[in-house]
């Protein structure tokens, strides 16, 4: 297990809401043993002591969950370092010391390649290990570019590209529920399954993250890594075990399976959208335009909504719907299974029954299964729901990540093969975006996103306009 953590990035938000409450979790859960070695580095002109100082000050707030005891001993193991992260000399000292250790990048990805040059020249010692937020690169091109620098520093076992909802537990039962439940294996395939959605609707807004968000949008924010992960393990091929090499190669067999989206196909199956000031609650929210840090010629979408389908064997025929918005009237967050109806019901005329759901709740993590029953009176159809509560994770998310990377196991990780995958199904959407082929929609901020298109809504090109567009290829027959 490495007993070194350097943390590039230490004084940002990721650090102080998810990376110093896991280390508190894993100290008092009895993970690091003796304990272990951070060192924080960022910009910011601090000492030692006023960064225990600030560190103290975040564990009180985002990990009371944890003992007194165990948030001072993470306190008490760090020390900071003032850095440049494009300087070498800089990187080379925070990473200096005995034995192996763990890089953590909490950094914008703009930065990645400039940290793993550096990295290059700072002598790392065997057997260390680096980690990568999402998202990887900022496109295919930078993705590859990316890649390649690490294998140059690291082998493949060693890189973690992390995305935390991997670790959540609603996340895991999606494997759980399917792979051990001899009831849903049999089903779960396109000749029972309609559609399913993948949702990630937030009430929560830019809440000051405009020097991260704005320069990246909700496509890349939370489509190209958090809920493509989740399509992958819900359409993979059961695999032989949850080993990491068997684990990962499913997930990119989904994303080599999807099916790349055309021009024709991007304009009539994607939606982006951004929040104009509404009221959200109790509280007002001011346009995204408006908040502090955005340029809005950047044009940044906070909502991002992407119809996939799969060539596959298992799959053909089923919509995998991808959303998330931010600045919504109701949180939604949840993978929702939806069944194909039953090809006759014996119960009389204009007797409907609702589609089977089965909804993985993300947060808060749950389970349930909407299906239809019968009602007080005989042969009337009425809607039941069956639901589950989930047991509370023995850890949180990000430390479950952080015990991975330090003891070596990479299954809950993106491999670079499958990092660059997911940018190619994107790819064209990005493509599409940047030319303006789709609209740029805005709806009030709390409420449920952009209105349903209509042929002559204000704002929107006529769908006759598009398919008359030299720009786009003809409508397929």
């Amino acid at each position: 297990m490495i007993r070194r953590l350097a943390v590039f990035g230490a004084t940002g938000d990721l650090t102080a809401r998810y990376l110093l409450p896991a280390l508190a979790a894993l100290q008092a859960a009895g993970h690091l043993g003796e304990g272990i070695e951070v060192t924080g580095a960022s910009r910011e002109d601090w000492d030692t002591d006023r960064y225990r100082e600030w560190a103290a000050a975040q564990l009180d707030r985002h990990g009371e969950d944890s003992p007194a005891d165990a948030r001072k001993a993470v306190v008490a193991s760090t020390r900071y370092l003032r850095a440049d992260v494009t300087d070498p000399a800089d990187v080379a000292a925070v990473v200096a010391g005995d034995g192996p250790v763990a890089v953590y990048l909490a950094l914008p990805p703009a930065l990645f390649p400039h940290v793993v040059t550096a990295l290059h020249r700072a002598d790392l010692p065997e057997g260390s290990r680096i980690v990568l937020e999402k998202p990887f690169g900022e496109d295919l091109a930078s993705a590859r570019e990316l890649n390649h620098l690490l294998a140059g520093l690291v082998p493949e076992q060693a890189v973690f590209r992390v995305d935390h909802f991997l670790a959540m537990t609603t996340v895991q039962n999606v494997l759980g529920s399917r792979l051990a439940n001899r009831v849903l294996e049999p089903l779960w395939n396109s000749t029972h399954i309609a559609e399913v959605e993948i949702v990630w609707d937030e009430t929560l807004a830019l809440e000051g993250r405009a020097g991260y968000y704005d320069h990246v949008g909700a496509l890349k924010d939370m489509v190209q890594n958090h809920l493509l992960q989740l399509l992958c393990l819900v359409a993979m091929e059961p695999p032989i075990t949850l080993g990491e090499r068997d684990l990962r190669d499913r997930k990119v067999d989904v994303l080599r399976s999807v099916r790349l989206l055309t021009e024709y196909d991007v304009v009539h199956r994607t939606r982006r959208a951004r929040y104009l000031s509404g009221r959200i609650g109790d509280h007002d929210v001011p346009a995204y335009v408006d908040e502090d840090g955005v340029s809005p010629q950047r044009r940044t979408e906070t909502y991002a909504e992407v119809e996939l389908e799969l060539d596959s064997w298992r799959w053909a025929g089923t919509t995998f719907r991808l959303r998330t918005g931010k600045a919504l009237g109701a949180d939604r967050k949840e993978v929702a299974v939806r069944f194909r109806p039953v090809p006759h019901l014996p119960f009389g005329p204009g007797d409907e029954a609702l589609p089977n759901v089965l909804r993985f709740q993300l947060e808060p993590e749950g389970l349930s299964l909407d299906l239809t029953g019968i009602g007080a009176h005989a042969q009337e159809l009425t809607p039941l729901s069956l639901t589950a509560q989930m047991d509370p994770p023995s850890l949180p998310a990000y430390g479950r990540l952080l015990l991975d990377v330090l003891t070596g196991d990479p299954a809950l990780s993106i491999r670079g093969d499958e990092a660059e995958e997911a940018w190619r199904v994107l790819e064209p959407v990005l493509s599409a975006w940047e030319r303006d082929l789709v609209p740029l929609e805005e709806h009030p901020a709390g409420s449920r996103g952009p209105s349903p298109r209509e042929p002559q809504q204000d704002g929107l090109r006529r769908r006759e306009d598009l398919l008359h567009d030299p720009a786009l290829p003809p409508e397929p027959h």
